[in-house]
Parts: C-alpha cells; sequence; structure tokens
C-alpha cells in the first residue's frame, strides 16, 4: 500500500525532473532573456580568436636594456589578465610588446579600457628650477600642455607607478554623513610606502599630483602623512571614474612607456570549427558512455546517463553565467570531471551491486550503497580540489584557466553525483522497477595477486621510465633538445603574408599549414587571420634557418599565390608566451599542491604511507607521459601543462578508490588474515571500477583525438597515454607500494 502510495510521486517528480533538464538545454541551445545560450560563452584565443595589440617602446624612455623591456611585458600580462585569464604577452624583435585577449572584438573599446602605457607618478611642485641633470635622472618632470596650461610646469618626482602595488576604484560610505563617496584605494611596495610616507609628511594640507603620460590625472590633497603603505584618493564622481583612475594608475606602474603602433582583430588559432568538432566528438562520446552505462548497469546506469547529462548542462550554464574563458585546457578540465563524474556513479552502483549480491533487498542496497561509495568520491574530489585551488593560487595563464573550470566543475560534479543521481534512482525505484533484475549483482570474482607479483609490475614501470629518460638524455646529446618545444616556450619567427586569396583559417590550417610544416619539418606552425584586411595572415613557427626563409616564401607565393611584396615576408623574432614566471608558478604550484594532497591523505587515513604511495604513483604517471613526449616528439606546448595536471588529477583520484577500500577490508580483519590478501582482494572488488572508468574516459578522448583538428590531437594523444598510464599504477602499483613500505610490516 505504501509503495503504491509513492509511485504517483515517484512519477511526478521524475517527469519534473526531465522537464527541468529538457528547459536547461533549451536554454543552452536558445537562451532566455538573452542569457544562458551556449554561444555566449567567451572562448580563448586558440578556440575563437580575439584583439591583438603591438606597442612599441616609446622614444622618451631614453636608454633602456632586455630586462627591463621583459619586465615591462610581465607587468602588462598581469594588467591584460582583468580580461582574461588566458591573455597573453610577448616581445616581437627588439623593441615591441604584442599582447592578445581572447574573446574581447571590439579592438577600440579595449584600447579605451586598457588605457594607453605610460609613465606615472606622485609629484609635488617643484620649489626650484631643476637642472638638466635631475631631469635626466628623473627626479624632477616638465609639464608642458597647450590644451590646458594650468598645471603647466616642473614636478618633484617622489616615487613612480613602479611602486604601486596595487589600485582598486571602490564605493564607500563617509563614516560622518554616510554619503557614498566613490575612492580609489591604492597599496605601495616598501620602497613605495617610505617614499609616499615621506611626501604625505612634508605637505600636509597641501596639493599633490599624480601624473601620467605628461598630464595631471589627479591632484588629491594630503589631509595628514600616510605612513601605512594604503592611501586613498577620494573626490571621484562615481564609480566608474574611479575605477578608471585605478586602472591608469595600474597601467602607468610599467617600467618603460610604450606606444601602440597597431590593433587588429585575430581568428581562432585551431580553427574556426575546432570546437564545433569537439563538441561532435563530445556528444558521440557522450552517447557511447550514456549506452555502455545503460547496458552494464541498467536501471542506475540510466539513472547515471542523466546525471552527466545534467553535468554537463549545469557545467555550460556555469561557464556563461561565471564569464568564464574557455580554451583547449578548459576543456580539458571538463573533460577530468567528466571522467570522474562516470567514476563517482561506477562506485555507487558497483556498491549497489555488491549489496545485492550479499542478499539485501534493493532498498537497503541503494542506501548502503551511497553510504558506503559517499567516502571514496568525497576524499578523490577534495585531493582535486586541493590541487586546482592550489593552482588556482599560485597559477597564471592557461594553468589558471585549467583550474578554474576544474574546480567549478568538481562541485558541480558532486552535487550531480551524489545528489542528482541519487534522487533520479530513487524515483525510479518508487515508480516500480524495484526487482534485482532491474540493478544486477556483482559477480564474486576469484581475488587476482597483484601485489604477490609487484616486482614483474615495478619493473614494467622503471623499465617504461628509463626509454623515457633514455631518449631525453639521447635527444640532448643530438642537438635536438630533450623535447620539441613550441613557439610558447622557446620564442620563434612571426611572419606576415598578405595572400591574393581571402583563404580562411580553416583553409589554412587544412591546406596550407601542412605544406609549411612539411617544409620546414616542424608541427609548430599557428595562423592567425587579421580580420580586418582579407587574406592578411600572420604566420608563426620556429626560427628559419639557412635558406629555409626563401623556401618558405618561395612555397607560398608559387603555391598559394602570396604577394611578393617587401613589407612581405619580413621575419620578425618572437619571444616566448609562456614566460619563464608562469614556468615557475606552474611548478611551484604543482609542488605546493603535491605536498598538500600528501597531508591530507596522510590525514584522512591516519597512515602516511598511504599518501606516499599516492604521491610515487602519481609521479610515476608524470615520468612516464613526460617519457613519451620526448620519445613522440610530440610538441610541448601551453596544453603540455594542462596535460600533466589533467592526469595527476586523474591519477590521484583512482588511486583514492582503491586506498579507500582497503581502508574498508582492513577494519574488518579478523585474526590469521593476511595483509597482502586483503590489499589483493581490495584491488580485485575495485577492479571493475578502474576499467569502467578508464574505458570511458578513454572514449571521450579518444573521439575528439579522432575528430579533432591537429593541434587537438597533439593534446589529446598523451592524454590517452595518461588515462592509460593512471589506470595501470593504481591498479598495478599503488597497492604493491603500500604494502612494501607498511603493509609486510603489518604482516610481520
Amino acid at each position: 500500500m505504501k509503495m503504491k502510495m509513492n509511485k504517483p510521486k515517484g512519477i511526478i517528480f521524475f517527469i519534473i525532473s526531465l522537464a527541468v533538464f529538457a528547459f536547461a538545454g533549451y536554454v543552452i541551445l536558445f537562451g532566455v532573456f538573452d542569457r544562458g545560450k551556449a554561444e555566449y560563452i567567451t572562448q580563448g584565443l586558440d578556440l575563437k580568436g580575439g584583439v591583438s595589440i603591438t606597442y612599441q617602446v616609446a622614444k622618451d624612455n631614453g636608454k633602456w636594456t632586455q630586462t627591463q623591456l621583459e619586465d615591462t611585458r610581465g607587468k602588462l600580462e598581469k594588467r591584460i589578465q582583468n580580461f582574461s585569464t588566458e591573455a597573453t604577452a610577448y616581445k616581437v624583435g627588439d623593441d615591441r610588446i604584442t599582447v592578445e585577449i581572447p574573446g574581447a572584438y571590439d579592438a577600440e573599446a579595449v584600447l579605451e579600457e586598457l588605457g594607453k602605457p605610460g609613465s606615472l607618478y606622485f609629484c609635488t611642485k617643484a620649489e626650484k628650477d631643476p637642472t638638466e641633470e635631475e631631469i635626466k635622472n628623473k627626479e624632477y618632470i616638465q609639464i608642458q600642455n597647450e590644451k590646458n596650461p594650468t598645471y603647466d610646469g616642473y614636478y618633484k618626482i617622489w616615487l613612480s607607478g613602479e611602486n604601486v602595488s596595487d589600485a582598486k576604484g571602490q564605493a564607500s560610505s563617509d563614516q560622518q554623513t554616510g554619503n557614498t563617496e566613490y575612492v580609489v584605494s591604492l597599496e605601495f611596495d616598501s620602497e613605495g610606502t617610505t617614499a609616499f610616507g615621506n611626501m604625505t609628511s612634508q605637505y600636509v594640507g597641501q596639493q599633490t599630483y599624480i601624473i601620467y603620460d605628461g598630464e595631471v590625472l589627479s591632484a588629491p590633497r594630503v589631509n595628514e602623512a600616510i605612513t601605512g603603505g594604503k592611501a586613498q584618493i577620494d573626490g571621484q564622481a562615481n564609480l566608474e571614474e574611479a575605477e578608471a583612475l585605478a586602472s591608469n594608475i595600474r597601467i602607468g606602474a610599467l617600467t618603460l612607456s610604450l606606444d601602440e603602433i597597431s590593433h587588429n582583430v585575430q581568428s581562432a588559432q585551431l580553427g574556426n570549427d575546432a570546437l564545433a568538432k569537439s563538441i561532435q566528438a563530445g556528444i558521440i562520446g557522450f552517447i557511447i558512455i550514456f549506452l555502455f552505462l545503460l547496458l552494464v548497469y541498467r536501471i542506475p546506469g540510466f539513472a547515471a546517463g542523466l546525471a552527466l547529462l545534467s553535468y554537463l548542462e549545469l557545467m555550460l550554464l556555469a561557464l556563461n553565467g561565471f564569464d568564464l574563458t574557455l580554451t583547449l585546457p578548459g576543456i580539458a578540465g571538463i573533460i577530468l570531471n567528466i571522467g570522474m563524474a562516470v567514476d563517482a556513479n561506477v562506485i555507487i552502483y558497483a556498491r549497489i551491486r555488491e549489496e545485492i549480491a550479499a542478499g539485501k533487498t534493493v532498498r537497503n542496497a541503494i542506501t548502503i550503497g551511497f553510504k558506503k561509495a559517499t567516502s571514496a568520491i568525497v576524499d578523490g574530489n577534495i585531493t582535486t580540489l586541493i590541487a586546482a585551488l592550489v593552482l588556482l593560487w599560485r597559477g597564471s595563464g592557461t594553468v589558471r584557466g585549467f583550474a578554474t573550470t576544474l574546480a567549478i566543475g568538481i562541485f558541480i560534479q558532486l552535487f550531480t553525483s551524489l545528489v542528482i543521481s541519487r534522487g533520479l534512482v530513487w524515483m525510479l525505484y518508487y515508480m516500480g522497477l524495484q526487482k534485482p533484475v532491474f540493478y544486477g549483482k556483482e559477480q564474486v570474482r576469484k581475488t587476482i595477486k597483484f601485489v604477490e607479483k609487484r616486482v614483474l609490475f615495478f619493473a614494467i614501470s622503471i623499465i617504461v621510465i628509463a626509454i623515457g629518460i633514455g631518449a631525453i638524455i639521447v635527444n640532448t646529446i643530438r642537438g635536438n633538445g630533450a623535447f620539441d618545444f613550441s613557439i610558447e616556450f622557446k620564442g620563434g619567427t612571426a611572419v606576415n603574408v598578405q595572400f591574393d586569396k581571402d583563404y580562411s583559417i580553416d583553409e589554412f590550417n587544412d591546406d596550407i599549414k601542412p605544406e609549411i610544416e612539411k617544409l620546414l619539418g616542424t608541427t609548430d606552425v599557428q595562423g592567425q587571420k587579421d580580420t580586418s584586411t582579407k587574406g592578411l595572415f600572420t604566420i608563426k613557427t620556429r626560427k628559419f634557418e639557412g635558406e629555409e626563409m626563401d623556401n618558405f616564401r618561395k612555397l607560398l607565393i608559387e603555391k598559394f599565390k602570396a604577394q611578393d611584396k617587401e613589407q612581405n615576408f619580413t621575419d620578425t623574432e618572437i619571444s616566448d608566451t609562456v614566460s619563464k614566471e608562469m614556468r615557475r608558478d606552474a611548478i611551484v604550484a604543482t609542488i605546493i599542491a603535491t605536498i598538500c594532497m600528501l597531508i591530507y591523505i596522510w590525514i584522512r587515513f591516519k597512515n602516511v604511507h598511504f599518501a606516499l604511495a599516492a604521491v610515487t604513483a602519481l609521479i610515476h604517471d608524470v615520468l612516464v607521459v613526460v617519457g613519451f613526449y620526448a620519445i613522440s616528439r610530440v610538441t610541448v606546448g601551453t596544453t603540455f601543462i594542462a596535460c600533466l595536471l589533467t592526469i595527476v588529477g586523474y591519477s590521484i583520484n583512482a588511486t583514492i578508490v582503491i586506498f579507500d577500500r582497503i581502508r574498508e577490508n582492513r577494519a574488518s580483519m579478523k585474526r590469521g588474515d593476511k595483509m597482502i590478501a586483503v590489499i589483493d582482494n581490495s584491488i580485485t572488488q575495485t577492479l571493475t571500477r578502474s576499467i569502467y572508468t578508464s574505458l570511458t574516459t578513454f572514449i571521450m578522448v579518444f573521439m575528439i583525438f579522432v575528430m579533432g583538428v591537429s593541434s587537438i590531437r597533439e593534446f589529446t594523444l598523451p592524454l590517452m597515454v595518461g588515462i592509460v598510464c593512471g589506470a595501470y599504477s593504481s591498479v598495478f602499483i599503488t597497492g604493491a607500494l603500500w604494502y612494501v613500505m607498511k603493509g609486510k610490516k603489518l604482516d610481520k
């Protein structure tokens, strides 16, 4: 009677759930009130293109060095990341810097918001005419403005924009009147704190001046001495004015003044249909995974498929809602979360089948299955979340974009796996699908003796890693470089080419790029189309050697009708876009994340050896993939970092599942039981999960590999190697490592 009463309720809730899924899909496809549509998601330079602006060092800088230019490039890159974490800045030739901002197609608006990168100083009126030496040493500055001669004259410089750590436009409330006022909050470095303190101490009650690019931006009066390194400039008319002043102060912190010499809109680096092909591949992969889950897990598999669909819908809506920039590394974060979402559902439903096989009713099996699976799912996601948060904190550029997508995806994936999936299973149960045949029984498998064969598995790993290290050494000795680093890592050459035909970026990638790759013997060729001039391309590749430039020119003129003009085919040296700072941040972030994961696993499992075994397996997987890069000579570009981070997250999640089962089985050990048998039994019990999760994730990546463009294939190929390696290490290495470190002692 109770079930009959709940059956209509289950049907109603299930219909409502399907309606919600359908509505979310409608919003993603068509939008509601001009919101939520998938095509509104901001895409990176690699997927959709963006604005490219080139600056040249201004003549009024006097003598300057390449070190100052590199410092200016680094600071400018931090400024443009206010537009997008995927924005990059790199040196072109000896005196130019190009910035590329994804997804922003109004170049004029970007220039206006970014501001002119001029010099900024905090000054007071000069009490005497300075000498030429004092002006040359930047102790004083002269202002001459015919349009507004009010501020003409000499000013004493106390500190420059380089001493400003941060500047923000804010709205605050006056403590006495309660009225809203708009201010600019400043923070100074140690040198700036001292200089600003000296200036404000000597000029209490007097006017000071913020001079930007030869004009007075603001003339605030000093109310009191400010020696704490923080200050506020009040009197702004509105928040927009305060933010504009703050932006100019931030951009004025550059070491060198820059003049903007050109700006244009660039097409996608990977081709206009790169994302479309990836989406098509993802849809096919998702359908295969859905059918696989349905075939293996029956009713729970159907619920898992719907939960996975809800993850994808929520993820797309989140990308739109948080205005995140989607790039190839961001897609990697989504793929990792898809793998973890499938993993979570497989863990849950395998548990339910185990409980049914143990004689539990379906109702109790569902309750117990979700309860027992929760710890492994939460632990695996928290360790990955720790890594994502550290990367978000310490990383920059594409690393930060990857971490942002991954962190948001983890929360969504946990919600869909533990809440939506649970709700769907109960709805289906109350709809009348209550017989064990709808859920299946986990077959009892004979325990496989993994640990006893550990010497063989360790030997295989050592040999594979040694081959990879050997390839690195051989490549270095031959002078080819340990890896085939892309121009993002080592710089290269940029050539402007004007074609008679208005090639699309896809035609370039399909027809012209392969010919250039064949000529130069490299896959590291990038083409960007200038959408403001028909047929104009910027082709980036490695530095030319010998007669390569002449052959390159001949190829494009004779075969692809490039114009043989004087201004064409001038090869300009460009610097790396993955700066030393970005590389250092990625390495430091990865080390910190590894340490944090080690500590969490240590605390959670109350055994440091679990943590050490997990981290060792993680290093094992990274070394194998790095070796693959060396052997295959797959180009090491910006996606290299995202690939390794994806493998780290995937590897640690798979390891946690097995360790959670070892912990559970260890707690129920009886007198005379051997730890080696417990470990073997735990790995055998989770073997199905390991195979299914690896297989489904591999299918998704493989479909993108098959259907994607060449640059995407270079990313997904190492990723597939990492998935296979992660599955191998979690099954054959981690449990055996823990046994060697701790389990053997417990047996004794």
